[in-house]
């Protein structure tokens, strides 16, 4: 989730994980056997987004163990988003703004809304659906369902839904919460599974409904979000055809007071409890989403283009061999500087942030989705893929669609 206006990490170093996605490399979060740290080392920060003359401390990192293990390709897509689309000429007549002032800020011109009997379930459902006939696998094939998602229907989460409405009746599932990063988490997190072996399909499904906790009288943050659900369908291959190529993933909890969606309480049902101090607990609901903007923003254009940077420097490839820059679909001004800092022309940017807004863990396979029906992206091309947001959380992984 990202602003229209956006987030300087503050001065504690952040917490990165990034790794090989090649053969022969295990990814830093797996655990693994203890082994000597090099000499020299250190972890790469972004905490300079707030002062260059930051410099993070020399901290030890392990070399990671040679592993054998499976590769992963992308093979399938699918997306869908509500009916009602909310353009920002309807947002005018409810609070202060105009169609000009939200685009020149955003990019944003349109955003879809659940409306009616829509569930954020039933997108993805719908999603799921369609990336597994992109991929001619059947749903009984599916051996894992990653549900990425800050807003499921039901609090304990909104896999197991997609497991019986697919029909996906051998896989296990379960839910990943990371904000407008969880896709980017959700696609390494497949090919990890894969990588360990014993899986071969993995549906990866990024969906949200942020307009459920969006103030609508404040025009700061009502303009950017809507609800969306996308899909991709991971599947085992040769190692020597892996279609990860190299990732990175970071997070600073310092920020999350930039971007946040606080719990607030109320009154529990039970009121009297014949003296017992403390109890019942209050009744947990949500409050409205609040934003730092600038902060958001600073953030984003300091630490998307560092991320990238250094999944491609564990791929092995230089920024000339992108054919598509995808990033989540938050502000067309943070798309636009990326591109910009990594030398890429706009003709290989991939957004459809205008039509939809900021969809959070849909945005990047919705975007992606459009992109491949569309005839765009074809297979062999090489995506440099990037989410970030509340958490704060930030990723990218290097992928090769196909």
């Amino acid at each position: 989730m990202v602003a229209a206006s956006g987030i300087a990490p503050p001065r504690a170093a952040a917490v990165s994980t990034c790794a090989r996605a090649r053969a022969g490399h295990r990814p830093g979060f797996l655990r693994s056997p203890p082994v000597p740290a090099p000499a020299k080392a250190s972890v790469r920060c972004c905490a300079s987004a707030v002062d260059d003359s930051v410099v993070a401390p020399a901290a030890p990192r392990p070399r990671l163990p040679r592993v054998v293990g499976m590769g992963s390709k992308l093979i399938g897509s699918g997306s869908a988003t509500p009916s009602l689309c909310i353009s920002n000429d309807d947002l005018s007549k409810f609070v202060e703004t105009s169609d000009e002032w939200i685009a020149a800020r955003t990019g944003i011109r349109n955003r879809r809304v659940l409306s009616g009997g829509e569930t954020l379930g039933g997108l993805s459902v719908k999603a799921a659906q369609r990336a597994l006939e992109m991929a001619q696998v059947r749903p009984e094939d599916v051996d894992l369902v990653l549900f990425c998602t800050s807003t499921p229907d039901d609090l304990f989460g909104g896999a197991g839904q997609v497991l019986a409405e697919v029909g996906c009746t051998n896989a296990f599932g379960f839910d990943i919460t990371a904000a407008c990063s969880g896709f980017i988490v959700g696609l390494i997190t497949a090919t990890r599974f894969i990588k360990g072996g014993g899986i071969q399909n993995v549906l990866v499904v990024g969906a949200d409904a942020l307009s459920q906790y969006v103030d609508w009288t404040d025009r700061g943050t009502c303009i950017l979000f809507g609800d969306a659900a996308g899909a991709v369908l991971v599947q085992s291959c040769n190692a020597d055809e892996d279609g990860l190529l190299g990732f990175c993933v970071q997070s600073d909890g310092h920020g999350q007071k930039h971007l946040h969606c606080s719990s607030s309480n109320a009154d529990s049902i039970l009121s009297k409890t014949n003296g017992v101090p403390g109890f019942p607990p209050k009744k947990t609901n949500f409050s409205c989403i609040e934003m730092n903007g600038k902060e958001v923003f600073r953030f984003a254009v300091r630490c998307v283009p560092q991320s990238i940077e250094k999944a491609l420097e564990e791929a092995g490839l230089p920024a000339s061999s992108i054919d598509w820059l995808l990033l989540h679909q938050a502000n067309q001004r943070i798309i636009d500087a990326a591109a910009s800092r990594l030398s890429i022309p706009s003709e290989k940017v991939i957004s459809n942030l205008a039509n939809y807004g900021n969809t959070s863990a849909a945005s990047i396979p919705l975007a992606l989705d459009e992109a491949v029906r569309g005839g765009k992206v074809k297979a062999g091309d090489i995506i440099a893929a990037s989410g970030f947001g509340a958490g704060l959380t930030w990723g990218s992984a290097i992928v090769k669609w196909g």
